[in-house]
């Protein structure tokens, strides 16, 4: 019959079973009170003993890891993905309810759709309709659905540790691609790090009345003169020792950068501002994306922040700051740069607290999976696919493609460049949505030669 037709063929179907999937609101940053959290990886465990797969839930001092396992063969295949959502808040924003999936204009709109559940789900789509052109797996798949990537994967290294043989691959493909604003496939060779932070600041035990704002010390202003000397006017980081850390990227990554075809005005016009930071353009921003660590602040509070007026000196300050991190900056040593940076410049009243961190992790954008990946979208009729070294994000990554040295790539590409990943009004194309469903089962059989 063929792929392509049995998609074709199925497309409501498939539609419906996702729409299922997204009804569930898997938000792993709330307290799981009434089990739906659970349902929802019992029923991720259901389509995949559906598909032929043995599979079982895996408990974790958090969420269960739903794992399976179907095929047999020389060779092995990892699929690591997961089934928990970002907060939709703020609810206000979005223009449908983001538990109740919407299409409009040939997109699909709900939370999750595009991180992860979508990806996720269209593997295990992938896994039936390939069974039912080809028969039995030639080789092994593993399926590795976590349910807590959205609050940082806390209890994901000691599982990961603890189950290593369980886990071994040949290769593995990680969550998180997309098409970018051309509409081109991109391959993923690697993630960032991630040193996320809380920089505190405190005043007078209570607030004050600001008629004393010229001889109270006021946390804010600290945080903010502390905040310069991280990062510049000019918005270059000032990090003392960070760039001493960093490895410099191999000839291969930069090779791969120089085919890359970015186009930095389609990424303005997709956010909407006329400038990327310090005016870069070009390659020039790609390099930065790829190549440099970022120094982000992500949230900052102090103070009367309600309507109207409230004339106060406040007696706390915080900003949250997330540091991405290239290859040899781990987030350990960096936290202590950071403290260290602030001691010097007489800054030791305020704190830092060490909230969460990755490693950063690469494959060899020359490594046989990302041959793989590319031979797949050319059968596909997709001569247009872009490997990136790396990408801009981070995630638990190194734990399976450095401890476990599992060759590990990004592909696939349910999400594209406007899918508004974390914020309201998350989406995807469902042309995308289907197109991915013929990859993924199209890269097994490759996968299998």
């Amino acid at each position: 019959m063929g792929l392509d037709s049995r998609v074709e063929d199925m497309k409501e179907e498939l539609l419906l079973e996702l729409n299922e999937f997204l009804r569930m609101p898997s938000v792993s940053a709330r307290e799981d009170g009434s089990g739906a959290f659970r349902g929802c990886a019992e029923w991720v465990r259901s389509k995949l003993e559906e598909a032929g797969a043995e599979a079982r839930l895996m408990e974790t001092d958090g969420h269960p890891v739903v794992y399976a396992e179907i095929g047999s063969g020389s060779r092995t295949l990892l699929s690591y993905g997961h089934y928990d959502v970002q907060p939709p808040e703020p609810l206000e924003l979005w223009e449908s309810d983001p538990f109740e999936p919407e299409v409009r204009d040939g997109s699909l709109f709900a939370r999750g759709v595009a991180d992860d559940k979508g990806d996720v789900l269209a593997r295990i789509q992938a896994l039936r309709l390939y069974i039912e052109e080809h028969g039995p797996l030639p080789f092994k798949l593993k399926f590795f659905i976590e349910g807590e990537e959205e609050i940082g994967s806390p209890n994901l290294a000691p599982f990961v540790r603890e189950n290593g043989p369980l886990l071994a691959a040949d290769a593995c493909l990680w969550e998180g691609s997309m098409k970018d604003e051309a509409g081109r496939p991109m391959i993923f060779c690697g993630t960032k790090g991630l040193a996320y932070v809380e920089l505190r600041a405190r005043g007078a035990s209570h607030d004050l009345h600001s008629m004393y704002g010229g001889i109270a010390p006021n946390p804010a202003w600290r945080l903010i003169q502390a905040l310069r000397t991280i990062k510049d006017e000019n918005g270059e980081i000032t990090l003392d020792g960070l760039d001493a850390l960093a490895d410099e990227p191999s000839e291969k990554d930069l090779e791969a950068i120089s085919r890359i075809p970015f186009d930095d005005g389609a990424l303005r016009a997709s956010w909407g501002v006329q400038a990327l930071d310090r005016g870069l353009t070009g390659e020039e921003a790609l390099r930065e994306m790829l190549l440099r660590p970022t120094a982000n602040i992500a949230g900052i509070q102090s103070g009367y922040t309600g309507p109207g007026s409230k004339t106060i000196v406040p007696s706390e300050a915080f900003v949250k700051m997330d540091f991405r991190l290239v290859s040899g900056q781990s987030p350990g040593p960096v936290v202590e740069l950071i403290r260290a940076h602030l001691r010097r410049r007489g800054f030791e009243d305020v704190e830092v607290v060490d909230l969460h961190g990755v490693e950063a992790a690469k494959t060899p954008v020359d490594s046989p999976v990302v041959q793989t990946a590319l031979e797949t979208w050319r059968e596909l009729g997709r001569e247009d696919a872009v490997v990136f070294p790396t990408i801009g994000g981070s995630g638990p990554t190194s734990l399976f493609a450095t401890e476990l040295g599992i060759p590990t790539i990004m592909t696939g590409n349910v999400a594209n460049a406007e899918s508004r990943i974390h914020s309201p009004n998350e989406s995807i194309r469902l042309e995308d949505y289907f197109e991915a469903v013929s990859y993924f089962a199209s890269f097994f059989g490759r996968f299998a030669s």
